[in-house]
């Protein structure tokens, strides 16, 4: 079954970890603000030129950076709602699934040597972990992202990272993505972000890649597919943090239309 992608489904890797990724050439980050918050998101969708009414595959690069505006700790991240373009999807079907129970308590290692076939992306995070009467540090892990499966027509992906923090921790979010039919948007989704070292860590950044091409009924098919029927890609995402602050922005990447 297929379920509506959201380019920025990648953001919800923020739920568990962290970012910074490949900008798209030409094409300023999107910044979104919100009281003492600062949120800047690069990346997008390769190839840039696409078919106008036929899907092709793509490859999802995201990068991204959270901060605040007077250099303190950002606050820790709870949800993220996303609703993303209709003309971008995510295709499960015939694609390995691993269970959150081969993810959980275990490092990056284990988790790809249980789930391998399932991968579908990799990338880095940062958190930064703010312990009470001690200076803050920055935790730097790998992220990889594991196909969860598709089940009444909700498609769910699991972002495994691992982090010092201070002690090696495995931080798994889950992302469960419906199709939705809201004009522009085609896929809403949301990711539960679990509390990081008791709620002292924070995402500060992240980078990431999604991408994976497998055979199907003796088909090639590709995990991201997308069309660009009038030049561009549309997604709006609100960060709920857990101080009660909500974050809301709406970003558009360009393509080319071909064919």
């Amino acid at each position: 079954m297929r379920g509506r992608l959201v380019w920025m489904l990648a953001l919800a890797a923020l739920a568990a970890a962290g970012f910074a990724a490949v900008a798209v050439a030409g094409v300023a980050p999107t910044v979104v603000r919100a009281g003492n918050l600062v949120m800047k998101i690069e990346g997008g969708l390769t190839p840039t030129a696409l078919p106008k009414r036929e899907l092709a595959p793509v490859t999802l690069h995201v990068n991204g950076e959270l901060g605040t505006a007077d250099g303190s700790q950002p606050p820790a991240l709870k949800e993220i709602v996303l609703d993303s373009d209709k003309n971008a999807i995510i295709d499960a079907r015939g694609l390995p699934t691993c269970r959150l129970s081969q993810l959980q308590a275990t490092d990056t290692a284990h988790a790809e040597k249980a789930c391998g076939n399932a991968i579908v992306g990799k990338g880095k995070a940062t958190v930064r972990v703010a312990f009470p009467e001690q200076a803050p540090f920055d935790a730097v892990g790998p992220l990889t992202i594991f196909n969860g499966g598709v089940r009444g027509g909700v498609t769910t992906m699991y972002f495994h990272i691992y982090v010092d923090v201070p002690t090696p921790t495995a931080v798994v979010t889950t992302l469960r993505a419906t199709p939705e039919h809201k004009g522009r948007y085609g896929l809403h989704s949301i990711a539960k972000i679990p509390v990081i070292a008791g709620g002292a860590g924070s995402v500060t950044n992240f980078e990431l890649t999604i991408h994976r091409l497998f055979a199907y009924r003796g088909q090639r098919q590709s995990f991201l597919e997308a069309r660009c029927s009038d030049e561009h890609f549309a997604a709006i995402a609100t960060f709920k943090f857990r101080d009660g602050t909500d974050l809301t922005g709406a970003f558009t990447r360009p393509c080319q239309a071909k064919g």
